[in-house]
């Protein structure tokens, strides 16, 4: 990506256009002003552009000591398999350095790619879901655990 550009501010944001790049990703459907709302809402955030283009996006909840959270990495299909994910994960571990732990869950299948990435999993993690039967559905929780 020889005109790549990281902005660690939503300023300029087309939230329609990640919008758009979360249902293409696929990691489901996440509303404009959904996202706006919840990167707004964010201690870090990162955005990849490429020729003006959003390919890619990542954020983490943190509270600058304790713990900080990665959450709403995606990447555009056309630019999976080529670090960018990597890359993603590594700056918000940098902008979350000094934190005692950096959490994440992963989409069901991804786990292999976090681990490569240093990441363990969790014994002891544990969820609550507004849509539980979708959490379920998609193999993000266990049914009756």
């Amino acid at each position: 990506m020889a005109t790549e550009q990281w902005l660690f501010d939503q300023d300029g944001i087309d939230w329609e256009e990640l919008s758009i790049l979360f249902r293409i990703a696929p990691l489901g459907e996440k509303s404009a002003e959904h996202l706006r709302l919840v990167f707004g809402n964010s201690r870090f955030k990162c955005f990849v552009l490429d020729a003006g283009k959003l390919v890619g996006a990542g954020r983490a909840l943190a509270d600058g000591r304790d713990c900080s959270y990665l959450c709403d990495i995606v990447v555009h299909p056309d630019y999976q398999g080529r670090g960018l994910g990597k890359a993603l994960v590594g700056r918000l571990r940098e902008l979350s350095a000094g934190h005692r732990k950096i959490i994440l869950y992963a989409n069901p299948g991804k786990e292999g790619f976090y681990r490569k990435l240093g990441f363990r999993r969790m014994l002891t993690a544990m969820a609550w879901f507004q849509d539980e039967q979708h959490a379920i559905d998609t193999g993000l929780v266990a049914d009756g655990d």
